[in-house]
């Protein structure tokens, strides 16, 4: 087996297909986050990394971001992105590790912190009521490398305290437990939507108008779903991590929300200067129980000229916005749309590579393309405009990120599709799809709902 190099403090744990097990440990502690493979068979799937009880939180609402460190707060009308970038500077690492994170931001930016970077009017309902961005600074997490089939406890020791609480979290850690937690969760209303079949038509129209006049080539319109529910949200985010399987889902608990994020999709991960985005365009039901099908399925997704220019233009913007803080000359596409299949629909990714200059970070990286534009559409701002008139509630978390920055710089981040949202006893997921010049109104609407499936089926299960 291959030597690795590891953090200062590191300590080898039995290595479990299923990390959740981990996570069952430490999920009683302070703002735990599980970024989860979901023993997804998928080429992305390879690290689970888990973690609780920063030592630095920051939770954004509107124009400041209130910082908590050491029992003391502060509030900053600062750029959330560059504040995040600011303390992450005054805590460096001297030897980076071969582990993705041992250490460092992790949390969630909103669709609506887009509104710090770009003027967006404000249109639509903000019932949300969540911050837009809360992010805590963590000095160790477990890492599962399900490629070595290895576990670590791992941190680079910025925080003082983390010594001595040590060997307590390796023995809590190394304990199976015999009678673990059992969590319930159930919904308590019927399933409502904002946008019925009627709603969805108008405003499909009013964006091939738009595109029609030359204001954008294509727009993404989500329906968003809601309904009551009260209970553990880790026992509905246990179900669906089961039937929907996705290499960058994420369960993270704060006193504000819950976010159970089964995402297929990554936004952007940098590890030693070099930068990858995977933007998704090009979408087909799975017919799992007729293979034959199936396949005809993704044959069909892959010779669609609609799908491959839906996916091309979205290609072009996110190399504009890698082309803010890459080197120039070093943006490539090294696997243009390349088939993916996942639990319940086949995509179309591509692959698009870059190296970060040597004046800018991986937060400067995420601000520049933030957010993400495969959710948005083309142009980006003309398209965010165009999503605030035409969605009757804000997105919030939805079509945002949960990412991490460590301390030695690495960055991994999903954009926040096929991802359910838990505060004030509501639980709300979205579902959306590019709009273009030749879309037909029945086959996006369905793509909604294929795309909604594993979602709707988990709520189906929770009642």
């Amino acid at each position: 087996m291959s030597e690795i190099n590891l953090p200062p403090l590191c300590s080898e744990l039995p290595y479990r297909k299923d990390s959740s097990s981990y996570f069952d440990t430490i999920r009683d502690k302070e703002w735990p986050i599980f970024l989860d493979s979901a023993n997804s068979s998928h080429i992305d799937a390879r690290y689970d990394i888990q973690t609780a009880d920063p030592f630095i939180t920051l939770t954004t609402v509107g124009g400041n971001t209130l910082i908590t460190q050491d029992g003391h707060s502060e509030l900053s009308s600062e750029d959330p992105f560059l504040l995040l970038q600011s303390i992450l500077q005054t805590l460096p690492v001297e030897q980076p590790s071969d582990l993705p994170f041992c250490g460092g931001a992790l949390g969630y930016f909103a669709y609506d912190l887009g509104r710090r970077i770009e003027i967006v009017p404000n249109l639509s309902a903000d019932d949300e009521h969540i911050p837009d961005m809360i992010i805590g600074i963590y000095d160790w997490a477990v890492i599962t490398d399900h490629q070595q089939q290895r576990c670590w406890l791992a941190s680079h020791g910025l925080n003082q305290n983390t010594k001595n609480i040590w060997q307590d979290l390796i023995s809590k850690l190394s304990t199976t437990a015999t009678n673990p937690k059992t969590a319930h969760f159930q919904v308590t209303s019927e399933l409502r939507s904002n946008l019925d079949r009627e709603s969805y038509q108008t405003a499909f129209d009013k964006i091939k108008h738009y595109i029609h006049e030359g204001d954008c080539y294509q727009v993404n319109l989500a329906k968003r779903f809601e309904v009551n529910a009260e209970g553990d949200p880790w026992a509905a985010y246990s179900l669906l991590r089961q039937h929907n399987t996705a290499p960058f889902s994420c369960y993270f608990s704060t006193p504000h929300v819950t976010v159970l994020s089964s995402s297929p999709e990554r936004l952007l991960s940098v590890d030693q200067k070099h930068v990858e985005t995977k933007p998704i365009k090009g979408t087909r039901p799975r017919d799992l129980a007729n293979p034959q099908h199936d396949q005809q399925l993704a044959e069909e997704l892959q010779a669609s000229i609609k799908d491959r220019a839906e996916n091309l233009m979205i290609v072009d913007l996110l190399r504009n916005d890698l082309g803010k803080t890459c080197e120039p000359g070093s943006i490539k596409v090294p696997k243009p749309f390349a088939l993916e299949s996942f639990t319940n629909v086949h995509h179309l990714v591509s692959t698009i590579t870059g190296t970060l200059s040597a004046h800018h970070t991986a937060s400067s990286l995420l601000r520049a393309c933030f957010p993400g534009g495969s959710i948005t559409g083309a142009p980006k701002l003309r398209s965010m405009e165009i999503i605030e008139e035409l969605e009757p509630n804000r997105r919030g978390i939805y079509c945002g990120s949960i990412a991490y920055i460590g301390f030695d710089g690495k960055m991994d981040s999903n954009i926040t599709i096929r991802t359910l949202v838990y505060s004030d006893n509501r639980l709300r997921f979205w579902a959306g799809g590019g709009i273009v010049a030749d879309s037909d109104v029945e086959a996006e609407y369905q793509e909604i709902h294929d795309k909604a499936s594993s979602m709707l089926k988990l709520i189906d299960q929770l009642k």
